[in-house]
């Protein structure tokens, strides 16, 4: 593992000497590809294009996301920023890296969960837009279009979040891998009209099964919380360490999303809206209203007690 970490350093630094135009672009494109986007942007954006479309990007983004806080709590993923100091590489060679604001996440790093998460909940868009390119042409090129640019873009999330020191390139091939598997299987389990108790069951059942992972780990002696601790050790700026980074934040977005998926779909209102055609005006206006008000809860304070 020292060998193919220590690889992944040399590429990482090979990354980071590129021309300096690039370092805008990767930071961009590790900012879009950020799990809570597929919440605040894509979920919104997907469900007033097809409202089916878009229950099925927030359903798999949230299963995808509890399954990635799962696996990498079992993985134990060293992450570039903090493992080229724990292993003693910085003392024995020159390293000339680089962190940023949004290197210092404090989970474990296998597998990458932007490259796992965005992978999966972006398939139900993809295979949307292939099905719409196949009504309109006969091309082979135009019906790949839409899986060549989802490959490209997850591509370049892996290589963003190499360079920013967050990832080892096999940690976002695995990413790349697993969020494109899930995303194929999922697709078809994508409840539909499910009553409200299976909604809350879910969330329920995603809630508890976390913690009794986490508190069986904790009582075989297992450190849990290692990450957190070597990411508050070698980040170079405490302030660039953020709660949401956390794995218990990702559950509870999870957690929340799906209760409130059967909320907002047993609503008085939803049920009689269910069955309209709005026109492009009105998704429109509900697409900005939507990523409005998602943008300003995003933007509301976090609470600095970690229980909370």
């Amino acid at each position: 593992m020292d060998a193919l970490y220590s690889s992944g350093v040399l590429f990482a630094e090979m990354l980071q000497a590129g021309p300096p135009w690039l370092e805008r672009f990767w930071l961009s494109v590790t900012f879009l590809a950020d799990p809570k986007c597929i919440f605040i942007i894509f979920f919104p954006l997907a469900y007033f294009l097809d409202r089916k479309v878009g229950l099925a990007v927030l359903w798999i983004g949230l299963v995808s996301e509890w399954l990635n806080i799962v696996a990498k709590w079992l993985l134990f993923g060293e992450r570039p920023f903090w493992w080229v100091y724990e292993s003693g590489l910085s003392s024995k060679e020159e390293v000339l890296l680089r962190q940023f604001p949004v290197s210092c996440e404090t989970g474990p790093g296998s597998p990458s969960g932007h490259c796992m998460i965005t992978g999966a909940a972006l398939w139900p868009i993809v295979t949307a837009l292939t099905a719409l390119a196949s009504r309109h042409s006969t091309s082979r090129l135009v019906k790949l279009t839409p899986f060549m640019v989802y490959f490209l873009l997850l591509l370049a999330v892996g290589l963003s979040r190499i360079f920013i020191l967050a990832h080892f390139p096999h940690q976002v091939l695995g990413g790349i891998v697993a969020g494109a598997v899930l995303g194929w299987m999922l697709e078809a389990c994508v409840p539909a009209e499910r009553k409200l108790s299976f909604y809350l069951a879910t969330s329920l059942a995603l809630l508890l099964s976390a913690i009794g992972l986490h508190w069986s780990m904790v009582a075989l002696g297992v450190d849990i919380d290692w990450s957190i601790h070597l990411a508050t050790k070698w980040c170079l700026n405490l302030e660039w360490i953020r709660v949401d980074t956390r794995p218990f934040a990702s559950l509870c977005r999870d957690t929340a999303s799906a209760a409130g998926l059967g909320l907002a779909t047993h609503s008085s209102l939803y049920t009689q809206l269910r069955d309209e055609r709005p026109g492009w005006k009105q998704r429109a206006v509900g697409a900005g209203l939507a990523l409005a008000a998602l943008q300003g809860l995003n933007d509301v304070g976090q609470p600095e007690n970690i229980v909370l």
